[in-house]
């Protein structure tokens, strides 16, 4: 791991591997950018792979706000500070969401963008049924400040589809992927996360992302509903739907093969 040294004097913790063109990987809630483990030894041949952990996920410091505008805003400084001037962007779950806002904040630094069981707004609402109903989430709320480790397990089990993974494979990713449910010290930053996820409604500000988007979704995804995923394909004016049959929320970890090779498809000149 490495780290950058914020304005404000936190640390962003990352990963960075290979060379060429930047792709910036964002992992999603609760997680890490141990969960691209995979994805750096599998890409780091084509890209310059930049895998940062949010504030107060991973090793990287807290913050006082978790707001997208405040993810976002590390990162922005965080690459300017690196010298990236252009770069492609691949955003799963919670960092689908600060990738669009990073594009947003980045101008024509932004190439190309890639949203993995991404979703504007998370909480279903009056007028998007395409979201978890907001008691679940509420539960969630509960569980993580009565339950924290079992409920990050649970969670964690749920990006799954019945049988997608076998057995042996759910143990491979768990013992690289899996977020540390005991450290209950990260509990404030992933309860305040959780809070943006439930408040945040990014609907009305796709139509500002003009970059050409690749949206990668799995039809049986518990997480986020497929829906969500064909959603922002549709809105969004350069965007483009790609569908994995018989998968969940994470298709980078259950079909890694044919989730890298639309990556490189799509972030090759």
């Amino acid at each position: 791991m490495k780290s950058w040294l914020l304005g404000d004097g936190r640390r962003l913790a990352y990963r960075e591997a290979g060379e060429g063109r930047p792709l910036v990987l964002l992992h999603g809630w609760s997680m890490s950018s141990a969960v691209f483990n995979e994805a750096l030894r599998a890409l780091q041949g084509d890209f310059r792979l930049l895998v940062p952990d949010l504030r107060g996920h991973g090793a990287s410091d807290p913050g006082s706000a978790y707001g997208l505008d405040d993810f976002a805003g590390d990162l922005r400084h965080w690459l300017d500070g690196l010298g990236v001037t252009g770069f492609d962007l691949l955003g799963w779950s919670l960092g689908g969401q600060v990738a669009l806002r990073l594009g947003s904040l980045s101008g024509n630094h932004l190439g190309k963008l890639l949203l993995v069981a991404a979703t504007p707004c998370f909480v279903a609402r009056e007028g998007w049924t395409a979201g978890l109903p907001a008691g679940q989430v509420k539960a969630m709320t509960r569980g993580l400040r009565r339950r924290y480790r079992e409920t990050l397990d649970d969670f964690f089990a749920g990006q799954f589809a019945k049988d997608e993974v076998s057995p042996a494979r759910m143990a491979e990713i768990r013992a690289f992927a899996a977020p540390a449910v005991d450290a209950e010290t990260a509990a404030e930053p992933i309860l305040a996360a959780l809070e943006t996820l439930q408040a945040t409604d990014m609907r009305e500000e796709l139509g500002a992302i003009k970059v050409p988007t690749l949206v990668l979704h799995g039809e049986g995804d518990g997480i986020i509903p497929v829906d969500a995923g064909r959603y922002l394909a549709d809105r969004l004016p350069q965007g483009r739907f790609v569908g994995f049959e018989d998968t969940g929320h994470a298709p980078f970890l259950s079909r890694p093969e044919r989730c890298f090779e639309l990556i490189r498809g799509f972030c090759r000149p």
